[in-house]
């Protein structure tokens, strides 16, 4: 089995692209990314405990690394890394990827996101199902997005405490 996984997803927003762009940057500023990568990482790491059992999953997300956002007049781009502490201590990469926001109209912007979902390296990843890998990796980044999606559609609601 490969060790990892290419995952992604689009989401439409209703949005404008200008509005998009700079949301996305007090989100990034304001650690509302941060908290949504913690919280798609915990959960998509509960699903493979759930599928495959405890043993196979003891890791936990030990730094988002989020870089600055690059922006033109046609894309808005931030790339993140997760990584992830595993089972023997060791950081590893756990998600590489790139953040995208284009403009998809006037009032419409698409998200996006693309990217490398890594198992922990060592016993606790191997043996794993590569269906149902890729079913968490999906899960996860699909929470990801939904979290990203309601804080740039509604500001207000992305920075309560209980998110959207």
């Amino acid at each position: 089995m490969a060790d990892h996984v290419f995952a992604g997803h689009r989401v439409v927003l209703d949005v404008s692209f200008g509005t998009g762009r700079a949301r996305l940057g007090i989100l990034a500023r304001d650690g509302v990314l941060l908290r949504a990568c913690q919280a798609a990482y915990s959960e998509g790491i509960a699903g493979l405990a759930q599928a495959a059992g405890p043993t196979a999953v003891l890791s936990r997300l030990a730094a988002v690394r989020l870089a600055d956002l690059a922006d033109t007049d046609h894309c808005a781009r931030l790339a993140l890394r997760w990584e992830a502490l595993a089972a023997d201590g060791k950081v590893f990469s756990a998600l590489e990827a790139d953040l995208m926001l284009t403009p998809a109209g006037e009032q419409i912007t698409l998200l996006a996101v693309a990217g490398t979902y890594r198992l922990q390296p060592g016993r606790a990843g191997a043996g794993l199902d590569q269906a149902m890998v890729h079913r968490c990796a999906v899960t996860t980044i699909r929470s990801f997005m939904a979290r990203i999606a309601c804080a740039l559609v509604h500001p207000a609601g992305g920075n309560r405490s209980g998110g959207c």
